[in-house]
């Protein structure tokens, strides 16, 4: 019966960080302790506010369905929040509720792509975006980082290089997963440009916009000629320790949440009722929850970093946005004798329990790249544990010679 699944299928990818939460799971049941760096869940309580709402939305019977787009008044609330934060002009016709932030990657390029067209994607990135360019028939062209002062900036040159009469897309994914990269103004404002130039439409997915620690951060949607051809991502998840009410948001011009919304309709009909004033809830609250959010994720930032940065042949720059560190593990590789980052994360999970995802996991390494990184997400892991997991990472990581039983011992 394999015969009759859809050749489509073939070309669906997958999110691979899953496989290494598989496979901390089945080595914590063998009686180890883990220390979950690999997944970017959250361990912080979404705000009781938002709890209470839920349940008063329940027990006041909005469990039924309610408006394809969503609730008017979320909407409304939603608009008024990304206009202030992000300078735009946004009422709610310009906004679509969804049921988390990945599905508005499969709509949008539902909507908006068509099969042989390219789409120009961040590599390292989010693997969802290669996926769905490539599910849906579209020509995926994978567009790299490189190094500066402030950590890591995009390749413009190359960006526009890549760039032909048939590229019609340009996903941007500003306070990066996963490395915690950050465009700053003049960046933002060239790659607007280019996007202009080329008439190309713009995903921004800004599902870290709001963890960011210093600084007021920048939407690309808001620079000359881009509010018309750019749609946000937006997700309830990260800002409001939300990642399990699976609530997001499309945001764009009009022309383009029609088409969003008449793909709602074809696929969920509606989102989660009652978690809507849940969320609404958090947007009419104060910053105070928030804001301890943010403040417990600086400190793990901060700790994870500062240990990082102690192990011989680890560096890491600290990152001013999202939850996830992207060290340079090269060279403690190298001391090892690794030349297969795989192995050397396989080696730290079965010798520490400290598990983390590669770049290996976000996208085929380019030809350009010589160096090999890891991700670690600190959302889901506490100070005691951050301190406890690295110091463990530290030792297995400078022991050259347990390094070699290990392999022995796999042989």
């Amino acid at each position: 019966m394999e015969s009759r699944i859809a050749e489509r299928m073939s070309r669906l990818g997958t999110e691979t960080a899953f496989s290494v939460s598989l496979e901390a799971r089945e080595f914590a049941a063998k009686g180890n302790k883990i220390y979950p760096f690999h997944l970017g869940d959250m361990n912080i309580r979404t705000p009781q506010k938002i709890i209470n709402a839920a349940k008063k939305a329940m027990d006041e019977g909005k469990t039924g369905y309610c408006p394809c787009a969503g609730i008017p008044e979320l909407r409304e609330a939603l608009a008024r929040e990304i206009g202030r934060s992000r300078g735009l002009k946004l009422a709610k016709d310009n906004v679509s509720i969804q049921p988390g932030g990945k599905p508005v990657i499969m709509k949008f390029m539902l909507a908006f792509m068509n099969p042989g067209e390219e789409v120009l994607y961040p590599n390292p990135g989010y693997p969802i975006y290669e996926s769905q360019i490539k599910f849906h028939g579209g020509v995926a062209k994978p567009y790299g980082f490189r190094m500066s002062a402030r950590g890591f900036s995009l390749d413009l040159g190359q960006i526009e290089r890549l760039i032909t009469p048939f590229t019609k897309i340009f996903i941007f994914n500003n306070y990066h997963n996963p490395m915690g990269a950050e465009s700053d103004a003049s960046e933002m404002a060239k790659l607007a440009k280019l996007c202009v130039k080329h008439d190309l439409l713009v995903l921004s997915d800004e599902a870290y916009f709001d963890i960011t620690y210093a600084g007021k951060p920048k939407s690309i949607a808001s620079y000359p000629g881009m509010a018309g051809r750019t749609l946000i991502l937006y997700t309830f998840s990260k800002k409001f320790a939300m990642t399990g009410w699976r609530l997001g948001a499309a945001i764009g011009p009009e022309w383009m949440m029609e088409q969003i919304n008449r793909l709602n309709v074809n696929d969920e009909s509606c989102s989660n009722h009652f978690i809507q004033w849940g969320a609404l809830a958090g947007l009419r609250s104060t910053k105070k929850e928030t804001k301890q959010i943010i403040d417990t994720l600086r400190k793990r930032r901060d700790l994870a970093c500062k240990l990082l940065n102690g192990i011989k042949g680890v560096k890491v720059f600290k990152p001013n946005s999202t939850f996830y560190i992207f060290p340079d593990v090269t060279d403690a590789m190298r001391n090892l004798g690794f030349d297969d980052v795989e192995e050397f994360r396989r080696f730290i999970l079965e010798t520490t329990g400290v598990s983390f995802c590669t770049r290996r996991h976000f996208g085929t390494p380019l030809e350009s790249e010589e160096r090999e990184f890891i991700r670690l997400a600190y959302s889901g892991i506490d100070l005691k544990d951050i301190r406890e997991g690295l110091l463990k990472f530290k030792e297995a990581a400078e022991n050259p010679e347990a390094a070699e039983k290990w392999r022995k011992n796999r042989r």
